[in-house]
């Protein structure tokens, strides 16, 4: 018993560690640092439980009675410190947060936010979630599921819409764009915590499918996105959303491709059999997105990114397909009328490194006419706020603060009869190095 108590605490150990430490090299270890990285750097409180209820079981079954198990118990003391250090950190994001805001906005946004819009953003966080923090649904929302705006692709072309259960009138509306590394996942497995806080508040949110590789071939995946935001223009008004103000977001390759919709609004190109339509957005919010397929400046970690693209999604050669893959990448399509952007990314990421967030940040905001916000979250990892956790809460309340203040300016501007401003471009060849 004192021995098998031993290994169980360095396992333990090794998931605080690793919180700290992710691994960050091209290898095998890459996926499951990530995983263990962010299961325990989010769900802290929930490890120092499990910990301490196996080492009282092991000390009850006599695992003291021998030297290793002394050992194993002075491990987990030292991963129980770890751990309330992570969740230290974690109450770190709100003033990370708040001081992107204030660098973005200027340091009176808040007094910019309408009184109304103030007061709906107020509500508190559903109690208990943090406890249950994979309990992702909410009384007060309502879904429309299943509404198709390509039904010829059948699941991949299926969108979601979630309403105040209490009904909604021209409302804002959230498009949420799901990640996966363009392979995986759908609609309904990430940023419900952001937009059942925002339906909450009296929001319209949208989460689509699209379709997905290695069956899809880019630009596939955009060009289901920007139909979807197609559909939302012209049917989002039934549901009670504001066909004129719609923000993208989403994370990782949802980031991706959230920020290429804020930068190519109407791009042709990226439009068969719809040329006409408005696919502009009035703001993006893109989580640890990827900004660049080609690494021209090095940020990425490794080749991996590009040897996986080449395969899986692009299906061509970076070396003899360079202009398309420059148009597949953010950071090549910055251009003066970007929309507001809020980038959100984790220090810890060890998927999307941060050194490229930071790059899109800074030629984005040397070149944007409008706002640009970036915050860099502490200890945070890929995908950190997709269920909730301390961290989880700061950021969503965060990010609710600049859709207010981008909301309540629209507000302003429509009761002053003012122009709107050409909100996302039309970037149909601007690319920039």
């Amino acid at each position: 018993m004192p021995w098998f108590f031993l290994a169980v605490t360095v396992v333990g150990a090794w998931f605080t560690f690793n919180a700290y430490l992710p691994a960050r090299v091209r290898g095998s270890l890459t996926g499951p640092s990530f995983l263990a990285g962010w299961l325990t750097s989010e769900l802290s409180s929930h490890h120092f439980a499990w910990q301490l209820i196996a080492t009282v079981f092991f000390v009850w079954a006599g695992a003291l009675e021998a030297w290793p198990g002394w050992l194993g118990l002075g491990i987990s003391l030292a991963s129980w410190i770890g751990l309330f250090g992570l969740a230290v950190i974690s109450h770190h994001a709100a003033p990370a947060i708040e001081l992107a805001l204030e660098d973005g906005l200027g340091e009176t946004y808040r007094d910019e936010i309408e009184p109304e819009v103030a007061k709906a953003m107020e509500r508190p966080l559903r109690p208990g979630r943090r406890l249950i923090p994979f309990l992702l649904l909410d009384p007060e929302v309502k879904r429309h599921a299943d509404i198709p705006y390509a039904p010829e692709h059948g699941f991949r072309g299926l969108l979601d819409v979630y309403v105040p259960k209490v009904g909604a009138q021209g409302a804002p509306v959230l498009f949420q764009i799901h990640g996966g590394a363009w392979v995986i996942s759908q609609k309904r497995h990430q940023a419900l915590p952001l937009m059942l806080q925002l339906s909450r508040a009296g929001w319209v949110c949208v989460s689509i499918n699209y379709r997905l590789s290695p069956r899809a071939t880019w630009p596939d995946h955009i060009i289901d996105v920007k139909r979807a935001l197609a559909w939302v223009r012209n049917h989002i008004a039934d549901y009670g959303g504001d066909p004129d103000f719609i923000v993208a977001t989403g994370g990782s390759a949802g980031g991706h491709l959230s920020s290429l919709v804020g930068l190519t609004g109407n791009d042709v190109e990226w439009q068969p059999g719809f040329e006409d339509e408005d696919t502009r957005v009035q703001a993006c919010v893109p989580f640890y997105g990827v900004y660049d397929f080609t690494n021209t400046h090095g940020r990425q970690l490794h080749d991996g990114l590009i040897e996986f693209l080449q395969k899986h999604v692009m299906k061509t050669s970076l070396e003899t397909h360079r202009k398309e893959w420059e148009k597949a990448s953010p950071l090549h399509r910055i251009h003066q009328n970007a929309p507001p952007f809020f980038i959100v990314q984790g220090t810890h990421d060890s998927l999307t490194p941060v050194e490229e967030a930071r790059l899109f940040h800074r030629r984005l905001h040397a070149t944007s006419q409008q706002p640009v916000c970036y915050a860099e979250i502490p200890g945070a990892q890929h995908a950190f706020e997709i269920f909730h956790s301390l961290r989880t809460t700061h950021v969503v309340r965060g990010v609710e603060r600049f859709l207010g203040w981008a909301w309540s300016r629209e507000l302003r501007r429509r009761a002053g009869g003012l122009q709107a401003p050409n909100a996302s471009g039309s970037a149909t060849t601007n690319i920039t190095t």
